[in-house]
Protein backbone atom coordinates (compact mmCIF):
# COMPACT_ATOMS: atom_id res chain seq x y z
CA UNK A 1 0.00 0.00 0.00
CA UNK A 2 2.66 2.48 0.86
CA UNK A 3 4.28 1.83 -2.51
CA UNK A 4 0.85 2.33 -4.37
CA UNK A 5 0.50 5.45 -2.34
CA UNK A 6 4.08 6.69 -3.25
CA UNK A 7 3.38 5.89 -7.25
CA UNK A 8 0.17 8.09 -6.84
CA UNK A 9 1.87 10.67 -5.31
CA UNK A 10 5.05 10.90 -7.75
CA UNK A 11 2.50 10.60 -10.44
CA UNK A 12 0.49 13.09 -9.29
CA UNK A 13 3.38 15.69 -8.79
CA UNK A 14 4.91 14.81 -12.16
CA UNK A 15 1.60 15.66 -13.63
CA UNK A 16 1.30 18.66 -11.80
CA UNK A 17 4.47 19.79 -13.35
CA UNK A 18 3.95 18.79 -16.75
CA UNK A 19 0.90 20.84 -16.94
CA UNK A 20 2.34 24.00 -16.01
CA UNK A 21 5.05 23.20 -18.13
CA UNK A 22 2.10 23.46 -20.96
CA UNK A 23 0.45 26.33 -19.14
CA UNK A 24 3.66 28.33 -19.35
CA UNK A 25 6.34 26.85 -20.86
CA UNK A 26 7.45 28.50 -24.50
CA UNK A 27 7.75 26.40 -27.89
CA UNK A 28 11.33 24.96 -28.36
CA UNK A 29 11.95 24.60 -31.69
CA UNK A 30 15.46 22.86 -32.14
CA UNK A 31 17.24 20.20 -30.48
CA UNK A 32 19.80 21.96 -27.90
CA UNK A 33 23.57 22.30 -29.10
CA UNK A 34 23.17 21.27 -32.89
CA UNK A 35 20.06 23.05 -33.25
CA UNK A 36 21.82 26.53 -31.69
CA UNK A 37 24.73 25.64 -34.56
CA UNK A 38 22.65 25.29 -37.66
CA UNK A 39 19.36 27.14 -36.66
CA UNK A 40 17.80 24.79 -37.73
CA UNK A 41 14.55 23.53 -36.03
CA UNK A 42 14.55 19.42 -34.42
CA UNK A 43 12.77 18.27 -36.90
CA UNK A 44 15.55 18.72 -40.01
CA UNK A 45 17.63 16.34 -37.91
CA UNK A 46 15.54 14.37 -36.48
CA UNK A 47 11.49 12.82 -36.82
CA UNK A 48 11.58 12.90 -33.24
CA UNK A 49 15.11 12.38 -31.09
CA UNK A 50 16.90 10.65 -31.00
CA UNK A 51 16.12 9.43 -33.93
CA UNK A 52 17.70 10.79 -36.77
CA UNK A 53 16.23 11.43 -40.30
CA UNK A 54 18.22 11.55 -43.49
CA UNK A 55 19.65 15.13 -43.33
CA UNK A 56 20.40 14.24 -39.59
CA UNK A 57 22.33 11.17 -41.10
CA UNK A 58 24.27 13.62 -43.11
CA UNK A 59 25.29 16.12 -40.72
CA UNK A 60 26.49 13.38 -38.55
CA UNK A 61 28.80 12.14 -41.07
CA UNK A 62 30.17 15.31 -41.83
CA UNK A 63 31.68 15.78 -38.88
CA UNK A 64 28.34 17.83 -36.84
CA UNK A 65 29.95 21.01 -38.47
CA UNK A 66 27.18 22.37 -40.26
CA UNK A 67 27.14 25.63 -38.46
CA UNK A 68 24.92 29.33 -39.32
CA UNK A 69 26.74 30.95 -36.15
CA UNK A 70 29.39 34.22 -36.01
CA UNK A 71 32.20 32.99 -35.63
CA UNK A 72 36.06 33.89 -34.31
CA UNK A 73 38.03 33.56 -36.97
CA UNK A 74 41.75 34.01 -37.86
CA UNK A 75 44.10 33.33 -41.14
CA UNK A 76 47.48 33.39 -41.86
CA UNK A 77 49.55 35.42 -44.64
CA UNK A 78 48.75 32.86 -47.06
CA UNK A 79 45.28 33.16 -46.22
CA UNK A 80 45.02 29.38 -44.82
CA UNK A 81 42.24 29.42 -42.06
CA UNK A 82 43.89 28.84 -38.54
CA UNK A 83 40.56 28.77 -36.62
CA UNK A 84 36.92 28.98 -36.74
CA UNK A 85 35.15 28.85 -33.36
CA UNK A 86 31.57 29.51 -32.72
CA UNK A 87 30.81 32.59 -30.32
CA UNK A 88 28.48 30.55 -28.77
CA UNK A 89 29.62 26.80 -27.28
CA UNK A 90 27.93 24.14 -28.28
CA UNK A 91 26.79 22.86 -24.91
CA UNK A 92 23.68 21.38 -24.19
CA UNK A 93 21.85 19.20 -21.28
CA UNK A 94 19.64 16.61 -20.54
CA UNK A 95 17.48 15.01 -17.52
CA UNK A 96 15.42 12.20 -17.35
CA UNK A 97 12.91 11.52 -14.35
CA UNK A 98 11.16 8.19 -13.53
CA UNK A 99 9.10 5.80 -11.53
CA UNK A 100 9.33 2.04 -12.72
CA UNK A 101 6.90 -0.33 -11.17
CA UNK A 102 8.36 -4.14 -10.95
CA UNK A 103 5.45 -6.57 -11.85
CA UNK A 104 6.02 -8.98 -8.88
CA UNK A 105 8.74 -7.88 -5.68
CA UNK A 106 12.12 -9.11 -5.55
CA UNK A 107 13.27 -10.92 -2.55
CA UNK A 108 14.64 -9.00 0.20
CA UNK A 109 18.60 -9.78 -0.37
CA UNK A 110 18.81 -9.70 3.21
CA UNK A 111 17.06 -13.10 3.54
CA UNK A 112 14.74 -11.85 5.99
CA UNK A 113 11.35 -13.25 5.24
CA UNK A 114 10.14 -9.79 3.50
CA UNK A 115 10.20 -8.42 0.23
CA UNK A 116 11.42 -5.45 -2.05
CA UNK A 117 9.59 -2.29 -2.87
CA UNK A 118 7.91 -2.96 -6.18
CA UNK A 119 8.68 0.51 -7.09
CA UNK A 120 11.88 2.71 -8.02
CA UNK A 121 11.47 6.20 -8.15
CA UNK A 122 14.63 8.22 -10.39
CA UNK A 123 14.89 12.23 -10.12
CA UNK A 124 17.10 12.22 -11.99
CA UNK A 125 17.42 9.11 -13.29
CA UNK A 126 20.19 10.29 -15.55
CA UNK A 127 21.29 13.76 -15.90
CA UNK A 128 23.65 14.68 -18.57
CA UNK A 129 25.89 17.07 -20.10
CA UNK A 130 26.78 17.43 -23.92
CA UNK A 131 29.38 18.76 -25.89
CA UNK A 132 27.95 18.40 -28.99
CA UNK A 133 28.90 20.73 -32.15
CA UNK A 134 31.67 22.13 -34.57
CA UNK A 135 35.29 22.49 -32.96
CA UNK A 136 36.98 23.56 -35.48
CA UNK A 137 37.00 23.44 -39.68
CA UNK A 138 36.28 19.85 -40.62
CA UNK A 139 36.42 18.59 -36.85
CA UNK A 140 33.16 18.10 -34.56
CA UNK A 141 32.48 15.94 -31.56
CA UNK A 142 29.63 14.53 -29.62
CA UNK A 143 30.68 14.11 -25.75
CA UNK A 144 28.27 12.64 -23.36
CA UNK A 145 28.88 13.19 -19.31
CA UNK A 146 26.20 11.24 -17.24
CA UNK A 147 24.99 10.95 -13.65
CA UNK A 148 23.04 8.22 -13.36
CA UNK A 149 21.14 7.28 -10.22
CA UNK A 150 21.86 3.72 -10.21
CA UNK A 151 25.48 3.94 -9.14
CA UNK A 152 25.10 7.89 -7.58
CA UNK A 153 28.40 8.09 -10.01
CA UNK A 154 29.24 10.86 -12.83
CA UNK A 155 30.92 9.18 -15.51
CA UNK A 156 31.82 9.40 -19.51
CA UNK A 157 29.05 8.36 -21.55
CA UNK A 158 28.93 7.70 -25.12
CA UNK A 159 31.50 9.62 -27.03
CA UNK A 160 32.33 10.49 -30.80
CA UNK A 161 35.17 12.55 -31.99
CA UNK A 162 35.27 13.31 -36.29
CA UNK A 163 37.14 14.43 -39.03
CA UNK A 164 34.96 15.02 -42.00
CA UNK A 165 35.44 16.17 -45.87
CA UNK A 166 33.72 16.24 -48.89
CA UNK A 167 35.20 15.15 -52.66
CA UNK A 168 33.28 15.97 -55.39
CA UNK A 169 33.31 13.24 -57.73
CA UNK A 170 32.46 12.81 -61.80
CA UNK A 171 28.77 12.94 -62.41
CA UNK A 172 28.36 15.44 -59.41
CA UNK A 173 28.31 12.13 -56.87
CA UNK A 174 29.98 13.52 -53.60
CA UNK A 175 32.10 11.53 -51.07
CA UNK A 176 32.14 12.00 -47.96
CA UNK A 177 34.99 11.11 -46.03
CA UNK A 178 36.05 10.68 -42.44
CA UNK A 179 37.85 9.44 -38.95
CA UNK A 180 35.91 8.50 -36.02
CA UNK A 181 37.16 8.07 -32.67
CA UNK A 182 34.64 6.84 -30.40
CA UNK A 183 34.35 4.76 -26.86
CA UNK A 184 31.36 2.40 -28.19
CA UNK A 185 31.31 0.20 -31.28
CA UNK A 186 27.68 1.23 -33.16
CA UNK A 187 27.72 4.60 -31.49
CA UNK A 188 28.87 6.50 -34.27
CA UNK A 189 26.66 4.97 -37.21
CA UNK A 190 24.12 6.39 -38.70
CA UNK A 191 20.91 4.86 -38.44
CA UNK A 192 18.97 3.83 -35.80
CA UNK A 193 18.74 0.08 -36.37
CA UNK A 194 21.99 -0.36 -34.36
CA UNK A 195 22.78 -1.31 -31.15
CA UNK A 196 23.72 2.01 -29.60
CA UNK A 197 21.04 4.03 -30.75
CA UNK A 198 18.50 1.81 -31.38
CA UNK A 199 15.29 1.65 -29.44
CA UNK A 200 14.20 1.40 -26.63
CA UNK A 201 15.97 4.86 -26.67
CA UNK A 202 15.75 5.18 -23.17
CA UNK A 203 14.55 2.51 -19.95
CA UNK A 204 14.51 1.86 -17.04
CA UNK A 205 17.33 1.14 -14.99
CA UNK A 206 15.43 -0.41 -12.20
CA UNK A 207 14.34 -3.45 -13.68
CA UNK A 208 15.77 -7.36 -13.90
CA UNK A 209 18.48 -7.84 -16.66
CA UNK A 210 18.56 -11.22 -18.74
CA UNK A 211 21.83 -13.16 -18.22
CA UNK A 212 22.82 -12.91 -21.79
CA UNK A 213 23.76 -10.27 -24.08
CA UNK A 214 26.46 -10.48 -27.40
CA UNK A 215 29.68 -8.32 -27.10
CA UNK A 216 28.71 -5.84 -29.86
CA UNK A 217 25.38 -5.18 -28.20
CA UNK A 218 26.39 -2.87 -25.28
CA UNK A 219 28.41 -5.48 -23.37
CA UNK A 220 31.40 -3.49 -23.97
CA UNK A 221 30.20 0.16 -24.07
CA UNK A 222 32.64 2.87 -22.78
CA UNK A 223 35.30 0.03 -21.80
CA UNK A 224 37.01 0.59 -25.25
CA UNK A 225 38.43 3.24 -27.24
CA UNK A 226 38.38 2.63 -31.34
CA UNK A 227 39.27 4.84 -34.78
CA UNK A 228 37.49 3.59 -37.59
CA UNK A 229 37.68 5.07 -41.27
CA UNK A 230 34.21 5.36 -42.82
CA UNK A 231 33.24 6.68 -46.33
CA UNK A 232 30.22 7.42 -47.87
CA UNK A 233 29.05 7.42 -51.45
CA UNK A 234 26.34 9.42 -53.17
CA UNK A 235 24.40 10.01 -49.60
CA UNK A 236 23.59 6.33 -50.49
CA UNK A 237 26.42 3.16 -49.82
CA UNK A 238 28.32 3.41 -46.43
CA UNK A 239 31.23 1.49 -45.53
CA UNK A 240 33.46 1.59 -42.34
CA UNK A 241 35.93 -0.10 -41.13
CA UNK A 242 37.81 0.26 -37.40
CA UNK A 243 39.73 -1.02 -34.64
CA UNK A 244 39.20 -0.73 -31.09
CA UNK A 245 41.64 -1.28 -27.49
CA UNK A 246 40.74 -1.66 -23.73
CA UNK A 247 39.64 1.68 -22.26
CA UNK A 248 38.05 0.60 -18.95
CA UNK A 249 36.77 4.09 -16.90
CA UNK A 250 37.35 3.91 -13.44
CA UNK A 251 40.11 0.96 -13.05
CA UNK A 252 43.85 2.01 -11.54
CA UNK A 253 46.88 -0.08 -11.59
CA UNK A 254 46.77 -1.46 -7.99
CA UNK A 255 50.88 -1.08 -7.84
CA UNK A 256 51.50 2.35 -8.97
CA UNK A 257 47.76 3.82 -8.57
CA UNK A 258 47.86 5.33 -12.00
CA UNK A 259 45.18 4.77 -14.72
CA UNK A 260 47.33 1.43 -16.15
CA UNK A 261 48.49 -0.42 -17.57
CA UNK A 262 45.52 -3.19 -16.74
CA UNK A 263 46.56 -6.04 -15.15
CA UNK A 264 44.48 -9.18 -13.96
CA UNK A 265 42.23 -7.61 -11.32
CA UNK A 266 40.49 -5.91 -14.13
CA UNK A 267 37.75 -8.02 -16.18
CA UNK A 268 36.83 -8.51 -20.22
CA UNK A 269 40.67 -7.11 -21.07
CA UNK A 270 41.12 -6.94 -24.84
CA UNK A 271 43.76 -8.72 -26.31
CA UNK A 272 45.30 -6.49 -28.89
CA UNK A 273 42.42 -4.89 -31.06
CA UNK A 274 39.08 -6.13 -31.87
CA UNK A 275 38.35 -5.65 -35.66
CA UNK A 276 35.05 -3.67 -36.71
CA UNK A 277 33.30 -3.03 -39.85
CA UNK A 278 30.23 -2.04 -41.19
CA UNK A 279 28.58 -1.80 -44.73
CA UNK A 280 25.07 0.08 -45.88
CA UNK A 281 22.91 0.94 -48.46
CA UNK A 282 20.34 3.43 -48.22
CA UNK A 283 17.53 4.13 -51.21
CA UNK A 284 15.36 7.45 -50.99
CA UNK A 285 12.27 7.05 -53.06
CA UNK A 286 10.33 10.79 -52.38
CA UNK A 287 9.42 10.71 -48.49
CA UNK A 288 10.38 7.03 -48.36
CA UNK A 289 13.76 6.05 -47.91
CA UNK A 290 14.72 2.08 -46.98
CA UNK A 291 18.68 0.91 -45.72
CA UNK A 292 19.99 -2.52 -45.27
CA UNK A 293 23.20 -3.27 -44.27
CA UNK A 294 25.23 -5.73 -41.80
CA UNK A 295 28.07 -4.81 -39.09
CA UNK A 296 30.46 -6.67 -37.45
CA UNK A 297 33.00 -7.19 -34.35
CA UNK A 298 35.65 -10.02 -33.34
CA UNK A 299 36.84 -9.66 -29.81
CA UNK A 300 39.47 -11.44 -27.55
CA UNK A 301 39.04 -11.09 -24.22
CA UNK A 302 40.96 -12.32 -20.86
CA UNK A 303 38.16 -13.21 -18.30
CA UNK A 304 40.63 -11.49 -15.75
CA UNK A 305 39.27 -11.23 -12.81
CA UNK A 306 38.96 -9.04 -9.50
CA UNK A 307 41.69 -7.68 -6.55
CA UNK A 308 40.58 -10.63 -4.58
CA UNK A 309 40.23 -13.13 -7.12
CA UNK A 310 42.92 -12.12 -10.08
CA UNK A 311 43.45 -14.08 -13.12
CA UNK A 312 46.54 -12.97 -15.64
CA UNK A 313 46.00 -11.18 -18.73
CA UNK A 314 47.90 -14.39 -20.90
CA UNK A 315 47.66 -17.64 -21.81
CA UNK A 316 44.04 -18.66 -23.22
CA UNK A 317 41.15 -15.99 -24.28
CA UNK A 318 37.52 -16.17 -24.94
CA UNK A 319 36.88 -15.45 -28.23
CA UNK A 320 33.47 -13.72 -29.51
CA UNK A 321 32.35 -13.07 -33.52
CA UNK A 322 29.64 -11.29 -34.24
CA UNK A 323 27.84 -10.79 -37.56
CA UNK A 324 24.69 -8.56 -37.72
CA UNK A 325 22.46 -7.54 -40.64
CA UNK A 326 19.93 -4.48 -39.84
CA UNK A 327 17.51 -2.85 -41.86
CA UNK A 328 15.45 0.46 -41.38
CA UNK A 329 12.57 2.08 -43.08
CA UNK A 330 10.99 5.50 -42.91
CA UNK A 331 8.35 7.12 -44.20
CA UNK A 332 8.42 10.91 -43.44
CA UNK A 333 5.20 12.60 -44.48
CA UNK A 334 3.49 16.36 -43.22
CA UNK A 335 1.47 14.48 -40.20
CA UNK A 336 2.50 11.05 -40.14
CA UNK A 337 6.04 9.69 -39.48
CA UNK A 338 6.68 5.68 -39.40
CA UNK A 339 9.92 3.96 -38.62
CA UNK A 340 10.28 0.38 -38.70
CA UNK A 341 13.77 -0.76 -37.76
CA UNK A 342 15.47 -4.25 -36.88
CA UNK A 343 18.54 -6.07 -36.24
CA UNK A 344 19.43 -9.63 -36.16
CA UNK A 345 22.91 -10.59 -34.24
CA UNK A 346 24.73 -13.81 -34.17
CA UNK A 347 27.54 -14.82 -31.94
CA UNK A 348 29.89 -17.73 -32.01
CA UNK A 349 31.72 -18.15 -28.87
CA UNK A 350 35.24 -20.00 -28.48
CA UNK A 351 35.58 -20.43 -24.90
CA UNK A 352 38.83 -21.65 -24.32
CA UNK A 353 39.86 -19.39 -21.00
CA UNK A 354 36.31 -20.03 -19.19
CA UNK A 355 36.33 -23.83 -20.27
CA UNK A 356 39.74 -24.70 -18.99
CA UNK A 357 38.75 -22.73 -15.63
CA UNK A 358 35.36 -24.64 -15.37
CA UNK A 359 33.31 -20.99 -15.64
CA UNK A 360 31.61 -22.98 -18.74
CA UNK A 361 30.96 -26.45 -19.55
CA UNK A 362 30.60 -26.29 -23.02
CA UNK A 363 34.03 -24.99 -25.33
CA UNK A 364 32.16 -23.28 -27.67
CA UNK A 365 28.33 -21.40 -27.56
CA UNK A 366 26.39 -19.76 -29.51
CA UNK A 367 24.44 -16.82 -28.68
CA UNK A 368 21.44 -15.12 -31.26
CA UNK A 369 19.41 -12.04 -30.56
CA UNK A 370 16.43 -10.38 -32.71
CA UNK A 371 15.19 -6.87 -32.08
CA UNK A 372 12.10 -5.45 -34.57
CA UNK A 373 10.20 -2.52 -33.43
CA UNK A 374 7.50 -0.06 -35.11
CA UNK A 375 6.77 3.42 -34.42
CA UNK A 376 3.71 5.76 -35.28
CA UNK A 377 3.88 9.52 -34.63
CA UNK A 378 0.96 12.08 -35.42
CA UNK A 379 2.18 15.36 -36.08
CA UNK A 380 5.62 14.62 -34.19
CA UNK A 381 3.17 14.55 -30.94
CA UNK A 382 2.00 11.62 -30.45
CA UNK A 383 3.12 8.36 -30.83
CA UNK A 384 2.96 4.30 -30.71
CA UNK A 385 6.06 1.72 -30.81
CA UNK A 386 5.95 -1.45 -30.13
CA UNK A 387 9.22 -3.80 -30.30
CA UNK A 388 9.78 -7.82 -30.18
CA UNK A 389 12.94 -9.25 -28.82
CA UNK A 390 14.37 -12.34 -28.40
CA UNK A 391 17.66 -14.00 -27.37
CA UNK A 392 18.57 -17.65 -27.61
CA UNK A 393 21.50 -19.72 -27.45
CA UNK A 394 23.40 -22.92 -26.09
CA UNK A 395 22.88 -24.27 -22.90
CA UNK A 396 26.18 -23.55 -20.80
CA UNK A 397 24.90 -24.82 -17.15
CA UNK A 398 28.58 -22.83 -16.47
CA UNK A 399 28.19 -19.54 -18.13
CA UNK A 400 24.43 -19.39 -16.70
CA UNK A 401 24.54 -21.18 -13.43
CA UNK A 402 22.02 -21.55 -11.18
CA UNK A 403 22.44 -19.31 -7.72
CA UNK A 404 21.07 -19.86 -4.67
CA UNK A 405 18.42 -18.40 -3.51
CA UNK A 406 17.13 -15.50 -4.44
CA UNK A 407 18.06 -16.46 -7.49
CA UNK A 408 16.05 -14.21 -9.98
CA UNK A 409 19.49 -13.35 -12.14
CA UNK A 410 19.83 -16.33 -13.00
CA UNK A 411 18.60 -19.77 -15.30
CA UNK A 412 17.60 -23.27 -13.37
CA UNK A 413 18.05 -25.52 -16.60
CA UNK A 414 21.29 -23.64 -17.75
CA UNK A 415 19.56 -21.46 -21.20
CA UNK A 416 19.99 -18.18 -21.74
CA UNK A 417 16.88 -17.88 -23.89
CA UNK A 418 14.58 -14.92 -23.40
CA UNK A 419 12.07 -13.19 -25.65
CA UNK A 420 9.10 -10.97 -24.84
CA UNK A 421 7.78 -7.62 -26.69
CA UNK A 422 7.61 -3.71 -25.53
CA UNK A 423 4.65 -1.51 -26.20
CA UNK A 424 5.25 2.50 -25.58
CA UNK A 425 3.06 5.69 -25.96
CA UNK A 426 4.23 8.95 -25.79
CA UNK A 427 3.57 12.39 -25.90
CA UNK A 428 5.74 15.68 -26.99
CA UNK A 429 3.78 19.23 -26.51
CA UNK A 430 7.33 20.45 -27.78
CA UNK A 431 10.43 18.77 -29.80
CA UNK A 432 12.56 18.61 -26.52
CA UNK A 433 9.89 17.14 -24.43
CA UNK A 434 8.86 13.49 -23.75
CA UNK A 435 6.41 11.93 -21.65
CA UNK A 436 6.12 7.93 -22.01
CA UNK A 437 4.70 5.36 -20.57
CA UNK A 438 6.47 2.11 -21.57
CA UNK A 439 5.94 -1.69 -20.89
CA UNK A 440 7.98 -4.61 -21.14
CA UNK A 441 6.81 -8.37 -20.92
CA UNK A 442 8.41 -11.61 -20.45
CA UNK A 443 7.36 -14.80 -22.41
CA UNK A 444 10.36 -16.49 -21.26
CA UNK A 445 13.09 -15.14 -19.56
CA UNK A 446 16.56 -16.69 -18.70
CA UNK A 447 15.09 -20.11 -20.29
CA UNK A 448 11.81 -20.36 -19.16
CA UNK A 449 8.56 -19.20 -18.31
CA UNK A 450 7.54 -20.40 -15.21
CA UNK A 451 10.08 -21.33 -12.35
CA UNK A 452 12.97 -20.06 -14.58
CA UNK A 453 15.32 -19.55 -11.66
CA UNK A 454 14.42 -22.76 -9.85
CA UNK A 455 12.84 -20.81 -6.90
CA UNK A 456 9.12 -20.48 -8.01
CA UNK A 457 10.23 -17.18 -10.06
CA UNK A 458 7.87 -16.84 -13.55
CA UNK A 459 9.64 -14.90 -16.60
CA UNK A 460 6.63 -12.55 -15.77
CA UNK A 461 7.19 -11.54 -12.55
CA UNK A 462 10.23 -9.30 -14.32
CA UNK A 463 7.72 -7.50 -16.70
CA UNK A 464 8.16 -3.77 -15.94
CA UNK A 465 5.86 -0.23 -16.22
CA UNK A 466 8.22 2.75 -16.99
CA UNK A 467 6.78 6.00 -16.68
CA UNK A 468 9.44 8.76 -17.86
CA UNK A 469 9.83 12.29 -18.47
CA UNK A 470 12.58 13.77 -20.66
CA UNK A 471 13.53 16.84 -21.27
CA UNK A 472 16.48 18.24 -23.47
CA UNK A 473 17.73 21.67 -23.46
Amino acid sequence: MVSLMQGFLFLRNITIVFIAMLALGPPAHAVPSFARQTGLACEACHTVFPELTHFGRMFKANGFTLDNLKQVRDIDSRKQQLLSLSALPPLAAMIQASQTWLNQSLPDSTNLPARSQRSTIGVPQQLALFYAGKVAPHVGAMIQITYANDTGTIGIDNTDLRYANLALLPNDHGLVYGISINNNPTVEDLWNSTPAWGFPYASTNAGVSPLAATQIDGTLAQQMAGISLYAMWNESLYAELGVYHSAQQGVTNPITGAAGPLDGTASNVLDGSAPYARIAYEYQYGRHDLEVGAYGAGFRLYPGGSSTAPNPLSGPVNRFDDIAEDLQYQFIGENNIVTVAGTFIHESMHLDASYISGASVNPTDQLTTTRFDANYYYRRTYAITVSHFSTSGTVDTGLYSAGRAPGVITSANGSPDTRGWMGEISYLPWLNTKLSLQYTHYDQFNGARNDYDGFDRNASANDTSYLLLWLTF
